[in-house]
């Protein structure tokens, strides 16, 4: 082995300290914090806190998202063109995060001059999705740039999406738990389904918490500011382009990324339709627990069983994988997924509604399923952008993950817009204490049928992607040998 390529391994391969995973995760928990509230319960709030109706909320999804097809590949071109003492991805977590923070806050401000103001939402959120766009194509393109190690890229993963679902877990659980604590319209005892826990909670979903949202959610953004500069300090940059390759990126390859990367198209409709189905059931899953089941003093519990898996069994998912496969381990899992969604609709039963042992049950097989099918996914990127770059000779980390942005920002579009347009069209009120049959079954098919479907689209999907772990290794050693080549002829 020549002295160049040990050079660049030694580099590029860097094994990544526990720090070092932790402060790259900082980055997924501050955006889960702040993008998985707006996801959740942003639809839910829009509806009843600030009396829009269902179908003007999933047109202003709609029409945020599409503008996001221009912008995102405008995004990914200009990170990758660039870069800065701080790094090319790194500065950018703080140069939009602390906008994007504070704009998340203004979703959820009780301005009474702006109550129920369509205009307002629909510019807020328009600016706000803009900006995350600039947060989380360069952490995406981080990631890649981190280490070309496979073992570390593996546990980055791991470590990432163990901190995103402690995110979940105070998105999912405490939330709505904290907004229905400081809610003041019939506050009563509650039991939360903490093992006999009661607290004193009231109405979240009346025009008169709208104080309470907006100080909870004020903490959490504060939280979330916090975690992005964590992440930018204990990160660095290692696997980037050169600045020959750099000044060669234009807008054009993102189209050719997706004319001759199929991996990258395999694994873009992956996301699409997992984020699709995840979001179907995380716009819904508030109106199911306040309407179908009667039990949004669960949630809290609930939540708390739903944050488990991501948690405590992420650290598995490298073991898994080796015994299931790559296909395998997204088979396994999204099965698992399924299996969950239709022990939710048994819930959803007439005479089931009060039986919480159903309810933890479901929802864990459920989550555990879904946490891992869609957080082990992030662990297939790095090696789409190596095959781009041995491919086109350009490491178009920043474009590719504007690709993969993209179709997750479909997929959001998708479940976040969609359900609600079910919703109108089955007859749901927003304004009504109890629902008709008719909305009441149109929750149900947005929150559990629909998912179930679209999973096993994904399975399918999924068994068609092209790149074994043999296959990213013969790829790094094709990448060593090209970049030793260039730093001889640099010499």
């Amino acid at each position: 082995m020549s002295s160049n390529t040990r050079n660049v391994q030694q580099n590029e391969y860097h094994k990544l300290s526990l720090v070092e995973r932790l402060g790259y995760g900082f980055g997924d928990f501050a955006q889960n914090l702040v993008f998985g509230t707006i996801g959740g319960f942003l639809a839910l709030y829009m509806t009843t806190v600030n009396a829009i109706g269902t179908a003007i909320a999933g047109f202003i999804f709609l029409v945020v998202r599409i503008i996001n097809v221009i912008w995102d590949p405008m995004v990914g071109t200009y990170v990758d063109k660039r870069s800065s003492k701080a790094g090319k991805y790194r500065p950018w977590l703080l140069r939009a995060g602390i906008p994007m923070v504070i704009l998340a806050a203004l979703m959820f401000a009780p301005i009474p001059a702006v109550q129920g103001s369509v205009t307002f939402i629909f510019i807020t959120y328009f600016i706000l999705d803009l900006v995350y766009s600039v947060v989380n194509i360069p952490y995406g393109s981080l990631n890649a740039s981190l280490t070309r190690d496979p073992e570390s890229v593996d546990q980055i993963t791991t470590t990432r999406m163990m901190l995103a679902n402690v995110a979940n877990l105070l998105v999912y659980t405490l939330f709505p738990m904290f907004v229905q604590m400081v809610a003041p319209k019939d506050r009563e005892l509650k039991d939360t389904g903490f093992f006999g826990l009661k607290l004193n909670m009231g109405t979240y979903t009346d025009p008169s918490a709208g104080h309470a949202w907006f100080s909870v959610y004020a903490v959490y953004m504060v939280i979330g500011a916090i975690a992005l500069f964590l992440c930018f300090k204990l990160t660095k940059e290692r696997v980037v382009a050169n600045a020959e390759q750099s000044a060669h990126v234009k807008v054009s390859d993102f189209f050719a990324e997706f004319k001759n990367n199929k991996p990258l198209v395999i694994l873009g409709l992956f996301f699409m339709l997992a984020f699709t189905f995840m979001f179907f059931m995380n716009t819904v899953n508030g109106f199911f627990n306040q309407y179908t089941v009667d039990h949004s003093d669960w949630m809290g519990a609930v939540g708390l069983i739903a944050s488990i898996p991501g948690i405590a069994f992420a650290v598995f998912w490298p073991k898994l994988k080796k015994i299931f496969g790559k296909k395998g381990f997204f088979h396994v899992f999204l099965g698992m997924f399924v299996i969950g969604e239709i022990l939710t609709w048994v819930w959803s039963l007439d005479g089931m509604h009060d039986q919480l042992w159903l309810a933890y049950v479901s929802t864990f097989i459920k989550q555990w399923g879904l946490s891992s099918a869609t957080g082990f996914m992030w662990a297939l990127v790095p090696e789409v952008v190596s095959y781009g770059e041995l491919k086109s000779g350009k490491r178009n980390a920043a474009i590719i993950n504007a690709i993969m942005g993209l179709f997750f920002k479909v997929g959001f579009t998708i479940g976040g817009a969609v359900p609600l347009w079910f919703l109108a069209a089955y007859g749901f009120d927003g304004d009504a204490d109890r629902q008709t049959a008719g909305a009441l079954a149109g929750i149900n098919m947005t929150a559990i049928w629909i998912p179930a479907v679209l999973a096993i689209v994904s399975m399918a999907v999924m068994h068609f992607y092209p790149l074994s772990d043999k296959d990213v290794e013969n790829i790094n050693k094709q990448l060593d040998e090209k970049r030793a080549e260039m730093k001889t002829t640099e010499a």
